[in-house]
C-alpha cells in the first residue's frame, strides 16, 4: 500500500482533524540517533497526552494514509525511531504521558505510562521499597514504551530476564485507531493469542504502546560486586557455571571485558579512574544480591578462592563500599561511549548459546584477518550470551579508511555467529539498519508469519514503515 508523503495539504487536513496543541514542528532531536548514521525526515510531530489522543492521531494518520514513527526517548541503536527516505512520516512522541499511574507494593506492581523515564520507573520502585531491575546504560533518557518496543535488555538479564519477562500488561493503540486496554495485574491469564509478547518487541510496527503495567521484585538485602581477572572467555563461562552453583540465583550481573575496552577508556576519557595501571587481557564483572544476613563479600571471597584453586581466576577486586561498586561499574558504563569517540567500523550486537561463546571469541579473529587489520573490542553480558563484538580502526587510521570493507566485515562477523547457532541481534533490535540482515538469516518459515501478522493488524502499512520487515 503507497504512503502520502505529509505535504502542505495533508499538513492543513491533519491540523483541521486534531487539537492544536498536538501538533508541532520538527525538532532536530526527532530526526537523529545516537550513531548518527541514519539522518530522518518527518512533517510534523505529534504529542499527545492521553491514549485518546494517540487513538485520535492514529485514525487520521490512517484516513490521510501517512505513514507513523514511535518516538521514545530516541536512544535506539538500529535507527528504528529514524526514517531516512520515503514520504514524509508523521513522528508521535509519547513523552507527554509520562505518569506513573500507580504502584501496588505488596503485588510488586507498578503502572507507567509509555513517557516515563525509565530511572524515573527505578525510583518510584524504590519509594515503594521494591526494585525495578531493567538497568541500561541509556536508563536517564530511554523512555517505558522504547524499551518494551524493542525488548531491551541490559545488564541484569541474568537473573531477571529482558523486558517483555518484566512486563505483566500493555494499553496499546492499535493501527487502526482501536485502544486495546490490556493493563493486567495478572501473572496468570491463559485466554488466547498473547497481544502482549507480541507487542513487545515489535518496534513499533503492530501498534503503539501507551502504558505497561512492570514487575517489581523485593531488594536484595545485602549486594556485592567483584572485578576479577580471569584466564580467558572459556574460564569466564567455567567461572559463571561455578559462582551459579555457589550463590544460585543471587548472581545478578556477569559482565565479560576485554583489555581493549580499558585501553579505549584510557585513551578516550582519560580522566577516568580504573582501579589498575595495566589492565588484565580479560575480565568479568559481578554483581550480586543476597537475603538478609548473609556476607556479599564474604561470598565473593570464597568464589575467588574457588575460582583460584581451580585456575580460572588469578587476582581481582572485591569492593569494600558502595562507592567502588559503583566506581567498577562505571567503567563498564563509559565503554561504549570510549568506542563512540574512538569510531567503530562496524558494532555488533550479537547472542551465542553459552557453550559457543568462547569458540566463537577465538575463531572471529582468523576470519576477519582475510579482510584487515582491526582492534576488536569484545564486552557484554556474558551471563546470557550477549557480546557486543565491534571492530574499529588501527590507531593512526579511521573508519573512513575501512569504508570499503564495512559491509564485509558485518557479514563475516554474522555469517560465524548464524554458523554457531546465534542472532545477528541479542538486545538492541532489528530498525532499519538490520533490515537486510533479517531477510538474509530469518528462517523463512517465520518471516512469512511475521509479514502475515503485520498484514493482518495493519494492512495500510502505516506503522513504523521501513523497521523490522522491508
Amino acid at each position: 500500500m503507497t504512503l502520502n508523503s505529509l505535504d502542505d495539504d495533508l499538513t492543513k487536513r491533519l491540523r483541521a482533524a486534531l487539537p492544536d496543541d498536538i501538533l508541532r514542528d520538527v525538532e532536530p532531536r526527532y530526526l537523529s540517533e545516537p550513531r548518527d548514521s541514519w539522518p530522518g525526515q518527518a512533517g510534523l510531530v505529534a504529542l499527545p497526552r492521553s491514549v485518546d489522543e494517540v487513538a485520535a492521531v492514529v485514525r487520521v494518520a490512517g484516513e490521510l494514509r501517512i505513514g507513523i514513527i514511535p518516538y521514545g526517548g530516541g536512544t535506539g541503536l538500529v535507527s528504528g525511531q529514524v526514517m531516512p527516505e520515503g514520504p514524509l512520516p508523521l513522528v508521535l512522541s509519547l513523552e507527554r504521558m509520562n505518569k506513573v499511574r500507580a504502584v501496588f507494593p505488596e503485588e510488586n506492581v507498578l503502572i507507567a505510562e509509555a513517557g516515563v523515564i525509565l530511572a524515573d520507573v527505578q525510583a518510584a520502585a524504590e519509594e515503594a521499597g521494591r526494585l525495578f531491575p531493567l538497568s541500561l546504560a541509556s536508563e536517564g533518557s530511554c523512555r517505558v514504551g522504547g524499551v518494551l518496543g524493542t525488548n531491551a535488555g541490559g545488564v541484569n538479564v541474568l537473573r531477571y530476564g529482558n523486558a517483555r519477562d518484566l512486563c505483566l500488561g500493555l494499553e496499546a493503540v492499535l493501527p487502526d485507531g482501536t485502544i486495546w486496554n490490556g493493563l493486567t495485574r495478572l501473572r496468570k491469564d491463559n485466554t488466547g493469542y498473547d497481544l502482549r509478547n507480541l507487542l513487545v518487541g515489535a518496534e513499533g510496527t503492530l501498534g503503539v504502546i501507551t502504558a505497561a503495567t512492570l514487575k517489581l521484585v523485593p531488594v536484595p538485602a545485602e549486594t556485592g560486586t567483584a572485578l576479577l581477572h580471569v584466564a580467558s572467555p572459556a574460564a569466564a563461562l567455567s567461572l559463571l557455571s561455578l559462582a551459579r552453583d555457589q550463590l544460585g540465583e543471587g548472581v545478578s550481573a556477569f559482565e565479560l571485558m576485554h583489555r581493549t575496552g580499558f585501553e579505549f577508556l584510557s585513551e578516550a576519557l582519560p580522566d577516568l579512574r580504573q582501579p589498575w595501571a595495566q589492565a588484565p587481557e580479560w575480565s568479568v564483572l559481578i554483581d550480586v544480591g543476597l537475603a538478609r544476613g548473609l556476607d556479599p563479600q564474604a561470598a565473593l571471597a570464597e568464589l575467588f578462592e574457588a575460582a583460584a584453586e581451580h585456575e580460572l581466576a588469578d587476582d581481582g577486586l572485591i569492593a569494600q563500599s558502595r562507592g567502588q561498586a559503583v566506581d567498577f561499574w562505571n567503567m563498564r558504563e563509559h565503554i561504549p561511549e570510549a568506542n563512540r569517540k574512538i569510531g567503530s567500523i562496524v558494532s555488533n550486537d550479537i547472542a551465542l548459546p553459552l557453550g559457543e561463546v568462547a569458540e566463537f571469541i577465538d575463531r572471529a579473529p582468523g576470519a576477519l584477518a582475510a579482510l584487515g587489520d582491526f582492534r576488536i573490542n569484545c564486552f557484554g553480558h556474558l551471563g546470557d550470551g550477549n557480546l557486543h563484538y565491534n571492530i574499529f580502526p588501527q590507531r593512526g587510521a579511521t573508519r573512513a579508511d575501512y569504508a570499503g570493507v564495512a559491509s564485509d566485515v558485518k557479514r563475516v562477523v554474522h555469517d560465524l555467529v548464524q554458523e554457531m547457532g546465534g542472532s545477528f541481534s541479542a538486545e538492541h533490535g532489528v530498525g532499519r539498519a538490520k533490515v537486510g540482515d533479517l531477510e538474509r538469516y530469518g528462517d523463512p518459515a517465520r518471516l512469512a508469519a511475521m509479514r502475515a501478522i503485520k498484514a493482518a493488524l495493519d494492512p495500510l502499512g502505516i506503522m513504523n514503515p521501513g523497521a523490522v520487515l522491508a
